[in-house]
């Protein structure tokens, strides 16, 4: 057994003029590590200090200073909220004690519903995220998280999965990046980009990568994860999130059987796509994996979150004859069970066309499908429910969409179709709570922790 002293590879050199780019210098780079025989290989996977030895090895120690600027760090809580819609991630963020100073949308009827839930305020900015110098102009001081659920229409099929640079609608993202650039010193130092699983797939994942980079560049570190809606409320709905942090926020590194980072487990968190990307996809700066639990169970039943009662807008018997007779011999076998059962059930529909022909596809699984903003009959939910040998359906309600959104008491304002395509064109409020508590929180307090001692920023996540 034998302690080498390593020399940074080339590739250090690059990294450095990136983060001085960013406003950090680095004090001191050294490392050692302890083999248990004469052979030790360098391979580049996540980041360029990432080390595996032929036989077994140990990293004894490593450290890596980096000194951040004085303006480059945030007192404030504080957050920018770009392609804001009706504020849901404010909804989620807010009970923690972050502090939006500046939200964003082009929709006026989702600032309505935004100004009913919060108030007026001068920091909800109706404009286009893409006139940078206006937006840059109204981001005051600098905050310490953005983020940006950016529209998803060109990264799924009705789209026609135009992709992020093709699609008029996503390609706003490069609006935001554009954003975050100009901002020089008030870059936040953490941001939070959201999408639906088809960024992941879209055109074969080109898109997924070009946006990584991009965020890359500008000298954030990233880690992804898809969470699902219906770990929190009975609502089929994975998103795709991706997290960048400032070098000096990124979790410490762990070594584990010779690897610097720690390689990610199997599990709904980090699927087989998402592990892929951080094994192959390089990156200016590199991938990190920030320690997670699993998701919790979920509680809340689907009949929790639907409205049974006599008083609701029930479809009359021709209607509902009409959407029975669209469902497959399968799932009218199964309904016609339940209605025979006498018990009472409640579950969704979606209409759905199925070898040219219309089709009523039931769930059985507790979930409802998830939420769709209401272009047509098509993207609209059904409520099926049986009560004591009764078959009704009607519409799911804009209440019941909050419901499934995970925040029952939001205010609802505008006609019917503004308040489901507000909902449905947001994120679930517990999933951001959960994102918050177990990413978003720690990196603040740790670089609030650091502000106060001048410690080494980087910090070891606890799960909570």
């Amino acid at each position: 057994m034998r302690e080498v002293l390593l020399t940074p590879p080339p590739a250090f050199a690059k990294l450095a003029d990136a983060l001085a780019e960013q406003g950090f210098y680095v004090d001191l780079i050294h490392m050692k590590i302890v083999t248990l025989d004469d052979s030790v290989s360098t391979a580049y996977k996540y980041t360029v200090f990432k080390y595996q030895s032929v036989a077994e090895a140990v990293m004894k120690s490593t450290q890596r200073v980096f000194s951040p600027s004085s303006k480059r760090r945030s007192g404030d809580k504080t957050f920018c909220e770009f392609f804001a819609g009706i504020g849901l991630v404010r909804e989620g963020l807010e009970p923690s004690g972050w502090s939006c100073g500046y939200a964003n949308d082009i929709d006026p009827k989702k600032r309505q519903a935004y100004v009913a839930r919060f108030g007026p305020s001068d920091h909800f900015h109706l404009g286009d995220v893409g006139e940078t110098d206006e937006v840059a102009r109204r981001v005051p001081g600098r905050p310490f998280l953005a983020t940006a659920s950016f529209p998803c229409i060109d990264l799924s099929v009705a789209g026609h999965y135009r992709g992020l640079v093709d699609g008029f609608h996503s390609s706003t993202f490069f609006g935001f990046v554009k954003l975050l650039d100009a901002l020089g010193d008030q870059k936040p130092p953490v941001v939070m980009v959201e999408n639906v699983p088809g960024f992941l797939t879209s055109r074969r994942g080109e898109d997924f990568a070009i946006a990584a980079r991009r965020l890359a560049d500008l000298g954030y570190w990233l880690d992804a994860i898809v969470l699902d809606a219906s770990h929190f409320t009975p609502q089929s709905r994975p998103r795709v999130f991706l997290f960048g942090m400032d070098a000096d926020l990124k979790p410490k590194e762990r070594p584990q059987s010779g690897w610097l980072w720690p390689p990610d487990e199997i599990s709904p968190l980090r699927p087989s796509r998402i592990r892929d990307f951080k094994a192959k996809l390089e990156l200016s700066t590199g991938w990190v994996t920030v320690p997670l639990p699993r998701p919790p169970e979920r509680t809340e039943r689907l009949a929790d979150a639907i409205d049974a009662d006599d008083g609701q807008p029930w479809w009359d018997e021709a209607d509902v004859r009409r959407h029975y007779d669209m469902m497959s011999d399968r799932h009218r076998h199964q309904v016609e069970g339940i209605v025979q059962s006498g018990t009472r059930w409640v579950g969704t529909i979606f209409r759905r066309i199925r070898e040219g022909a219309m089709r009523a596809e039931v769930r059985f699984d507790g979930l409802a499908g998830c939420l769709r903003t209401p272009k047509g009959g098509s993207a609209k939910q059904i409520v099926i429910a049986i009560d004591r040998g009764k078959l009704r359906m009607r519409w799911m309600t804009p209440r019941e969409y909050a419901r499934l959104q995970g925040t029952p008491d939001f205010p609802l304002v505008g006609t019917t179709n503004q308040q489901l395509w507000g909902f449905a064109d947001a994120v679930c409020v517990p999933a951001i709570r959960w994102i918050d508590l177990h990413v978003l929180t720690p990196l603040y307090d740790s670089a609030a922790s650091t502000q106060l001692t001048g410690g080494d920023p980087r910090h070891t996540f606890v799960r909570k």
